[in-house]
């Protein structure tokens, strides 16, 4: 989706892949035997300096993982910045990976070809947990469903975070970016997370940017961005989102949002004369930029008691699948 990848290219080869991997829902995966009811089977060390018995990447130790494995295993990444491209694949799940700290456990990988082959980071598994690390440059993509990451960052200017399709959980975490910087058909929430938009100084332009490029593309499309607290910061001028799909979703509740958010609030894109389709609504958000009276008219106009269906529990753990995660501490 960089400036010479186009939306309309990447829906097709997205449409593609799920046919090609299917969209199921995860079965979830189980503990430790004999161990408390929270523990992973074993632990997996890297370190960019590594001793006898642990991997100098975090590749080789994905890689060490037995296929169609069954059993949480935590790959624990000792801080340092781990410059490689990252990735699960689908018969690899019941993955935790684990930094010490965001701010001194870093992934980065300097991609400038097409958005599918440069993410820094791309998981195809089902049941994959991160935290404390932070993803950088084009920064992550995201296909497996059950997925959750805590304290986590995500850096980069366009397209930073691509949200593919699943159940994902986003909680604590740093994301940035300029344009269309959490983009794809996630079933998501964002809660407590820090969104930098950084303005597209960076790319050689001057603005606006756009924080959300969702693409629902059906009214029984599940997907949908849900943003729960948190804020949003940075600088120039900031749409809270743009439409890429005919039915794109968002939704910021109780947000404080700074005021680089635009008046207008949200932007048509390719889909004016369509908006009535589009689901974008602000609900009892804070700031010097949560003032929706000059908001584009089609915004949605909804009140906390009408969110119920975007609820965590019953927009992404239907199943309780986030209850049953392993203790991470």
């Amino acid at each position: 989706m960089m400036q010479f990848f186009t939306k309309s290219v990447l829906m097709r080869s997205l449409l593609l892949l799920l046919v090609s991997i299917g969209v199921g829902r995860a079965e979830d995966c189980t503990f430790k035997k004999g161990g408390s009811d929270a523990a992973a089977a074993y632990t997996i060390t890297v370190d960019k300096y590594p001793s006898k018995g642990e991997f100098g990447t975090v590749q080789a130790a994905i890689d060490s993982v037995p296929e169609n494995n069954h059993q949480w295993i935590r790959i624990h990444i000792k801080p340092g910045i781990y410059k490689e491209q990252v990735q699960i694949p689908r018969n690899k799940q019941c993955i935790i990976l684990e930094g010490e700290d965001r701010t001194t456990t870093k992934i980065t990988y300097n991609g400038h070809e097409k958005t599918d082959v440069s993410a820094t980071f791309s998981s195809f598994s089902d049941n994959v947990i991160a935290r404390a690390i932070t993803f950088e440059a084009l920064a992550a993509r995201i296909y497996g469903d059950k997925s959750a990451f805590f304290d986590c960052g995500f850096v980069g200017v366009q397209d930073t975070l691509w949200d593919v399709q699943g159940r994902h959980y986003f909680n604590n975490c740093y994301i940035e970016g300029a344009i269309d910087f959490i983009f794809g058909r996630g079933q998501s929430i964002f809660e407590d997370c820090l969104i930098n938009s950084t303005v597209s100084l960076r790319l050689g332009s001057v603005g606006p940017s756009y924080i959300t490029a969702q693409g629902r593309q059906s009214k029984s499309d599940p997907s949908g961005f849900v943003f729960v607290r948190g804020q949003v910061v940075g600088s120039g001028d900031t749409y809270l989102g743009r439409a890429y799909g005919l039915f794109s979703r968002v939704i910021f509740y109780q947000t404080m949002l700074s005021d680089i958010v635009t008046p207008s609030g949200w932007n048509a894109w390719n889909l004016e004369g369509n908006e009535d389709s589009l689901f974008y609504t602000e609900v009892e958000c804070k700031g010097p930029g949560s003032n929706t009276s000059q908001r584009v008219p089609w915004e949605k106009k909804v009140d906390a008691s009408e969110l119920s269906q975007f609820s965590k529990s019953v927009f992404i753990n239907q199943d309780g699948w986030l209850n049953k995660l392993p203790d991470l501490i």
